[in-house]
């Protein structure tokens, strides 16, 4: 009898979790210039189907508490990220470190100023639609957040995990150096996660899933508003599970292309086999999570190779508008004694007991990140987002650095940043993860 007890004893106790789903729809309510790509001529042409901001907040009943929003967004900078916070401060007590914003990066969204804002050369009345846009959607993700803490209700949660292939590396690689195309060797992460929600009657009430895969499908000649593939995944997912709030987390896709694209049927048949995967991942013998809910966040710098005055006043003089932009705001910074020579970088982490722990990512992450993380720390799950937080720029690794291309050059134009990253890049971003995932009790 004496050995049963122990045993007993030393089983784990799975704390309750309660959680509050809500939404909120965030489309524009007129046309508005849509983000993503430079070549576009003219503002959006209506809504293929509506764009969603969806918010989970989850408490384990000891003090521990998390919101994870997810928005159909090419990405929130950090101005709004940094409003949305504060104002979750203020009226909720909610800390930091627990507040995940993660946005899918679909490229049939509206701007939100001022991320990629060199990109654009807008007139001051596009300008306001934008600023306005952008002041109404703060808003409205300051109430989503509220509204999801003030509905909480006793929960489980189950973690599965499928794949889906559409997702291929696109860093083509040739003598003439690294263009956007297809790699079919190069590194991809095809793990879809799945975290289901499920009330005390049985009923699933959210279903939070993942991939990591730009929401390019829908290339720049598509001027309707849409969330792409992950938009398409999450009408699927609701369909066949009526009743419940279906959230996608855009993972580290920053080098990934959905293969094949730039068809409107595409875009739809990626949509269906990510909720395919889900469906089966739920099909699938589920894993319970619970224990105490902790949370870290941390900032670091990550510093820019350096450029020259000289650099950027040839810049002025280039047929590249949006290099002439960058330029321009490079040089200013100068003239005022501020020149930009590092960005600061949110890293967050969010463990659920010992079965599960999410690593959220600011910018636009490649997937290599991704991977390394999850073999570093491999004893129980981690799932890596990308575009969490603040989405400033690509961040590249030292391989994709040495390799150059769009993701360590080119996107940083259009970002308004000055140029590549030195190799430090890699090791402070993987510094930071080791620093939050030491503070909510993850080892190697």
């Amino acid at each position: 009898m004496r050995t049963v007890t122990l045993l007993l004893a030393a089983l784990p106790i799975l704390a309750e979790y309660h959680a509050g789903i809500a939404r909120t729809d965030i489309t524009p309510k007129g046309s508005i210039w849509l983000s993503g790509y430079g070549g576009r001529n003219h503002t959006s042409e209506g809504a293929l189907h509506p764009l969603w901001a969806k918010a989970v907040a989850i408490s384990d009943g000891r003090g521990g508490r998390v919101v994870i929003v997810s928005t159909d967004l090419i990405g929130l900078p950090r101005a709004v990220s940094e409003q949305i916070a504060a104002a979750a401060g203020k009226a909720h007590g909610l800390p930091r470190a627990s507040l995940v914003l993660n946005s899918s990066h679909t490229h049939t969204g509206p701007v939100v100023w001022p991320n990629l804002h060199t990109m654009f050369g807008f007139t001051p009345e596009q300008r306001r639609t934008v600023d306005e846009y952008t002041a109404w959607l703060t808003a409205e993700l300051i109430a989503l957040t509220g509204r999801a803490l003030g509905a909480m209700q006793p929960v489980r949660l189950d973690i599965a995990h499928s794949t889906t292939d559409f997702a291929i590396n696109r860093r083509q690689r040739a003598a003439s150096g690294v263009s956007i195309g297809v790699n079919r060797q190069g590194p991809v992460d095809h793990d879809v996660p799945v975290i289901r929600i499920t009330r005390s009657d049985g009923a699933v009430v959210a279903i939070l899933f993942g991939y990591a895969c730009h929401n390019t499908t829908l290339t720049g000649e598509f001027y309707k508003m849409s969330g792409d593939y992950a938009g398409f995944a999450q009408a699927e997912i609701e369909r066949v599970n009526p009743g419940a709030t279906a959230l996608f987390l855009m993972l580290c896709g920053a080098d990934q292309n959905p293969n094949p694209r730039s068809s409107l049927a595409l875009a739809e048949q990626h949509g269906k086999a990510l909720a395919g995967a889900v469906a089966k991942a739920m099909a699938s013998p589920m894993k319970r999570a619970g224990g105490r809910l902790r949370t870290a966040f941390t900032v670091t710098e990550l510093p820019f190779a350096p450029r020259s005055r000289e650099d950027f006043e040839k810049e002025l003089k280039d047929t590249n508008a949006s290099k002439v932009r960058r330029a321009q705001v490079m040089l200013k910074a100068m003239d005022e004694k501020r020149p930009i020579r590092s960005t600061p970088y949110p890293v967050q982490a969010v463990r659920f007991g010992d079965q599960l722990t999410m690593v959220a990512l600011g910018g636009e992450v490649v997937v290599d990140y991704s991977l390394n993380t999850k073999k570093a720390f491999p004893r129980e799950d981690t799932i890596v987002l990308g575009y969490s937080n603040d989405v400033m720029c690509y961040i590249p690794n030292v391989r994709i650095l040495r390799e150059g291309g769009y993701e360590a050059n080119d996107s940083m134009i259009y970002y308004g940043q000055p140029g590549p990253f030195t190799e430090e890049v890699e090791e402070r971003v993987t510094s930071a993860i080791a620093q939050v995932m030491k503070r909510v009790g993850r080892r190697n």
